[in-house]
């Protein structure tokens, strides 16, 4: 029907419930909205809160005025202008005190619920912003975890982390489709995309879940039927996109739909049977998923009308998969303290049994001679063995600085995203109160008497709306503080890292040394004054990531040594961090008033495995790893130290091309 056989047409049904559900259905649906213009202004703004309509085409009726005021939806070509923080919004012009009605015709192939709205501007931008930054704390998060575990992969090499970064990607390209964000900064004007984008993202973020759980709960050992039976339901997901792309939306969409339950189900299931066997990384996958299956059962419930419709429901998606996302990340770190726990028990083990190899042997060269050969070859092997544990000794000295690394990153976010919460309630007080009173000065100032005047005053030193202005100024320079906090943490993250460690580059050394200060903040806050003296010193040829690596263990080590010597009074203990020049060299020189070395361990602190801490709180690798990275660079390491008088750490390298300095030597 058109707008006139609708003008003429009886039987309209009225809506009893405050968001009309249409159900799922391929016809168009007319919905009209009668309004009166009760406020002062003259254009009043049409909120629809639902990103995922196809088809939407908006009339005004006003006597004999027909306008049609829009053409939208999913379908069509996007008009940025028209969306307000991923829902769309339209301007109806009415002026006060007119009436008219509103006219919509809507088609969609999914779940057709209409949150209709009408807001004045102020009001409408409001809403808008409150969306934005929902939306861009959420989009945040998931950066921030994307390239965490990213960061992990590249250093570890181990694929379930590239899978998650995967997974977190379309968890997060999903949850921005839904939310209407997609058509207007990832794929605008793409109508011919638009449409499937939604079931697309379902179909492959179930798909990427399923491949992380086989990798992060070793699915294959615990649940060996897992494989072939994750194999049917990537078929059913593939048949519901053929539906969708072949022109069969609404059967594609309660396919995907029964689908992603059916395997979200079987997912659970999985997880819950694998924890039940022993493995300890299952509880944060169990509860993570758990956590997302609620938030998905509330969005759907929501669509199929058992629920209210309102920010509650409409956001619980994107909320639980934000949860989800770290408590696996929180997973994935406790895997990699499993696995240092496992190293630490294979390397006891590896040490007893060489031991006994050893005794074996000498009891046996005593009684029996003509066994010499066979217990020779047994004493090679166990050589073999001790060589093999020495490599995994280093992986697990890895992994312990991939674990100081992951509690210094999660206490550093902690507090910026801490900023941006705690200053959204008061901030929005404060903005209510102060539109409060801007609506009351607006509605009386045709009509004021001294009376009227007098009580407006009274409201205005009641809100006291020169420190609200302040308060929200602070608030904001707050939020602006956690945001650049926040950056600053992972720009220090990417310096610190520098993912070319096997090729030479042209780096600055004080570029370096600030990255690793920003990854250790968290271990030398309260614990050690940090001084730098940096001079003048020129780009150095050096493997940038390796020779971070040296900073970080041996100023770990100078704030380990000066908190162990003022435990009692932190503000004593300093460690001042000086570069310059020396010939052809780049000198960085780590002081510390700690308690210093005496000579004999001094000649035996590059040794592998010695080492001066409690037991499980050391690896005795550190120095040893950071000589044989100095010795790479052509370049070595000198210390001072004196027992009571502190140590200093000079790291000299030489400032042209490493090869060019081999050859000299």
């Amino acid at each position: 029907m058109e707008l006139e056989d609708v003008l003429r047409a009886p039987g309209w049904e009225q809506v009893t419930k405050g968001v009309p559900n249409l159900g799922l259905s391929d016809h168009w649906h007319w919905v009209r909205l009668d309004v009166e213009q009760l406020s002062r202004e003259d254009m009043l703004y049409l909120l629809v809160g639902n990103p995922e309509i196809d088809e939407l085409d908006i009339h005004l009726v006003s006597g004999d005025i027909r306008l049609k005021l829009a053409s939208a939806g999913l379908k069509r070509p996007s008009d940025q202008l028209a969306r307000s923080g991923g829902d769309l919004s339209y301007g109806i012009p009415i002026p006060p005190g007119g009436r008219a009605s509103i006219f919509l015709r809507v088609r969609s192939a999914k779940q057709l619920q209409l949150p209709l709205s009408l807001h004045t501007k102020a009001h409408l931008v409001k809403g808008q912003h409150m969306r934005n930054l929902f939306t861009g704390g959420y989009i945040g998060i998931m950066l921030v975890m994307m390239l965490y575990n990213l960061f992990v992969f590249l250093s570890i090499r181990d694929r379930s982390y590239l899978v998650y970064v995967i997974y977190i990607a379309l968890v997060c390209l999903a949850q921005l489709t839904f939310l209407g964000f997609g058509p207007i900064h990832l794929w605008p004007n793409a109508s011919w995309f638009a449409p499937h984008a939604s079931l697309l993202f379902t179909a492959m973020t179930a798909i990427a879940a399923s491949e992380f759980m086989r990798r992060f709960l070793q699915t294959s050992q615990y649940l060996p039927g897992f494989d072939n039976t994750r194999m049917l339901f990537y078929v059913l997901f593939a048949l519901g996109m053929a539906l969708q792309f072949g022109g069969f939306a609404i059967e594609a969409y309660k396919t995907v739909q029964v689908v992603s339950a059916a395997f979200a189900t079987y997912i659970l299931l999985g997880a819950y049977q694998t924890m039940r066997k022993g493995f300890r990384p299952a509880i944060f996958f169990l509860i993570a998923w758990s956590l997302f299956l609620v938030g998905i059962t509330m969005f759907v419930l929501k669509d199929w009308g058992l629920l209210p419709f309102n920010d509650v429901t409409k956001y619980t998606m994107p909320v639980g998969s934000a949860v989800e996302v770290v408590l696996l990340s929180f997973g994935l770190a406790d895997k990699i303290n499993i696995l240092r726990r496992e190293k630490e028990e294979s390397q006891a083990a590896a040490l007893l049994a060489s031991q006994l190899n050893e005794k074996m042997i000498r009891e046996q060269n005593v009684v029996l001679e003509q066994k010499v050969n066979e217990r020779t070859l047994e004493l090679r092997e166990s050589n073999d063995h001790l060589k093999r544990t020495q490599s995994q000794l280093v992986n697990a000295e890895k992994m312990a600085s991939l674990g100081q690394l992951t509690a210094g990153i999660a206490h550093e976010i902690n507090n910026p995203v801490n900023f941006i919460s705690s200053n959204i309630p008061p901030l929005r007080r404060n903005l209510e109160d102060m539109l409060d009173l801007m609506l009351r000065y607006r509605s009386l100032q045709d009509t004021l008497t001294a009376p009227e005047i007098k009580a407006i005053a009274e409201v205005e030193r009641q809100y006291d709306v020169d420190v609200c202005i302040a308060e929200i100024k602070e608030m904001l320079n707050s939020i602006e503080e956690g945001a650049s906090r926040t950056a600053a943490i992972v720009r220090g993250l990417r310096n610190f890292s520098r993912l070319d460690e096997d090729d030479l580059k042209h780096a600055d050394l004080h570029e370096g040394i600030r990255s690793t200060l920003t990854v250790l903040g968290s271990q030398l806050r309260d614990r050690a004054d940090i001084q730098l003296d940096f001079g003048d010193l020129p780009e150095v040829e050096c493997y940038p990531g390796k020779l971070n690596q040296v900073v970080m263990n041996v100023l770990t080590n100078a704030v380990q040594a000066v908190a162990a010597r003022f435990h009692s009074n932190p503000g004593e203990g300093r460690v001042v961090i000086r570069t310059c020049t020396q010939g052809d060299d780049a000198v960085i020189a780590i002081k510390d008033n700690g308690p210093g070395m005496p000579e004999h361990v001094k000649q035996r602190i590059f040794e592998p495995f010695f080492t001066t801490k409690d037991v499980g709180e050391g690896t005795g690798l550190g120095l040893s790893i950071a000589y044989s990275i100095m010795e790479k660079h052509g370049g070595r390491i000198e210390v001072d130290s004196m027992p009571g008088e502190g140590t200093e750490f000079r790291l000299i390298l030489p400032i042209r091309a490493v090869e060019m300095t081999r050859k000299r030597a």
